[in-house]
């Protein structure tokens, strides 16, 4: 196979064509017009997705360049934890000998403890300073790029430090994993979603001790570290041994009943504990629904809800304080307060009418929200429809379709009227939507029906 359609392939960032080529026969280290292999390329560009390609299809990460540097090493000092996963491959502790995984810790070790900016100045001796945009690395985090004297490199590698030390099966002290993440002080950038990451894999409670006294620290970062923590022991529970769910709960609930001076850290002790299952969820909710921070009487709403399946109905005090609160004077605690009462809606009056006047509610964000749910809550009542039909006019599509999916399911006679006053349903970022499949296809079958 002609080695160009590699490399071209490689250039222009088309990881399915790397993927095809490779599985037609092309060698996965076939080198460029530079004398290097491809990987190298696919490096320098910070492509994840084709370096991922190439080494899944054979190409060598640890593979002797004539500068005595190695594809694995040009990307660890690149500095894209991204990248620096792709190129490490499967198994890298088995496949490398200890002194070159010692060798690769050192330097990852090396730029983050010099600083990438100090390290640029070093390696170029330009004194200048450097240019600096901050860049996605992967979906959902970011990371500081760096470029000065003709090089470019991004400022990643705590991440690629705690990754490797994970990869090694080396146990990081958990003090320094905390120190790594709260450095930067935001929650998205690599070196804190990376110290996340291996902190909830070990799951030991020699990690959970350590982990958890950080919630008595006086910097309000290393607290909301551990709910960050503590969250993704929520989301990803790796056996029912060593969950934590019960522990998380626990301590989430000691930790606002105890109390929080920082209001940004508490809305968050009480976002987390709405992802558990505690009986005492709900007096904890009530306990903060008069708090002066809206962001704090956000989460409430939330808190006093049953998740059992069917849930349990709500008790009087925390139908009142629901009632309440869809009365706030914050957008933000109504838009909560709408989802809650959607949720519970019991099919009383009480709850019905304020439903009908959130979805009129004179900001339009608050109608959008309550629209979302309301068009897949159990309300039936013809009030909640006609407010359903007025959101028809609304500006934002998304809220129409919200109004039109919700008269669907409810089998509303102006059904059709509804879906074309939507507009069309091929609206971009909208072709995936189960809603507008349901339109579709209500569509369809009225139309067979029609012809029958």
């Amino acid at each position: 196979m002609d080695r160009t359609q590699l490399v071209a392939a490689v250039r222009r960032g088309d990881s399915e064509a790397v993927t095809a080529l490779l599985e037609a026969g092309a060698v996965p280290d076939t080198v460029a017009d530079d004398g290097l292999p491809v990987l190298c390329l696919a490096v320098a560009a910070y492509d994840t997705a084709v370096a991922w390609a190439l080494v899944e299809g054979g190409a060598d990460p640890d593979r002797k360049l004539p500068d005595g540097t190695t594809p694995l090493i040009r990307a660890i000092e690149g500095g894209s934890p991204a990248v620096a996963q792709a190129v490490l491959g499967r198994e890298p502790r088995l496949r490398l000998p200890e002194a070159e995984r010692e060798q690769l810790l050192a330097l990852a070790r090396h730029w983050y403890e010099r600083g990438t900016e100090d390290e640029l100045r070093g390696r170029t001796g330009d004194h200048g300073l450097a240019g600096q945009s901050r860049v996605m690395d992967d979906d959902y985090h970011h990371v500081t790029q760096l470029t000065l004297g003709g090089l470019t490199v991004r400022g990643g590698h705590g991440a690629i430090l705690t990754r490797l030390e994970w990869a090694f099966r080396v146990l990081t002290p958990v003090d320094e994993l905390v120190a790594r993440a709260v450095a930067q002080r935001e929650p998205d950038h690599v070196d804190w979603s990376s110290a996340r990451w291996v902190l909830g894999e070990r799951r030991s409670r020699e990690t959970w001790s350590a982990l958890t006294a950080y919630r008595h620290s006086p910097d309000p970062q290393h607290r909301l570290f551990v709910l960050d923590v503590l969250h993704w022991y929520l989301l990803f529970p790796s056996s029912s041994r060593n969950s934590y769910e019960t522990e998380t709960a626990e301590l989430l609930v000691a930790w606002a009943t105890d109390g929080e001076d920082d209001p940004g850290v508490l809305a968050d002790v009480l976002r987390v504990l709405s992802e558990t299952d505690h009986p005492k969820s709900p007096d904890v909710g009530l306990r903060y629904a008069g708090h002066p921070a809206p962001h704090v009487r956000a989460q409430v709403p939330h808190l006093l809800l049953s998740r059992d399946a069917p849930p349990r109905p709500l008790g009087a005090a925390a139908r009142a304080a629901l009632l309440v609160l869809a009365g706030d004077e914050d957008g933000a605690v109504r838009i909560e307060a709408g989802r809650a009462l959607s949720a519970a809606h019991d099919g009383s009056s009480d709850f019905g009418d304020v439903l009908v006047g959130l979805l009129r509610d004179p900001v339009a964000g608050v109608r959008a929200c309550v629209a979302e749910a309301v068009a897949d809550g159990p309300d039936r009542s013809p009030a909640v429809a006609d407010a359903l039909v007025s959101l028809l006019d609304e500006d934002d599509f998304g809220t129409r379709l919200d109004a039109a999916y919700g008269l669907l399911r409810r089998d509303h006679p102006h059904t059709g009227e509804a879906i074309d006053r939507v507009g069309p349903l091929n609206h971009p970022g909208f072709e995936h939507d189960h809603r507008i499949s349901a339109c579709w296809t209500w569509k369809w079958e009225a139309a067979q029906q029609r012809s029958a």
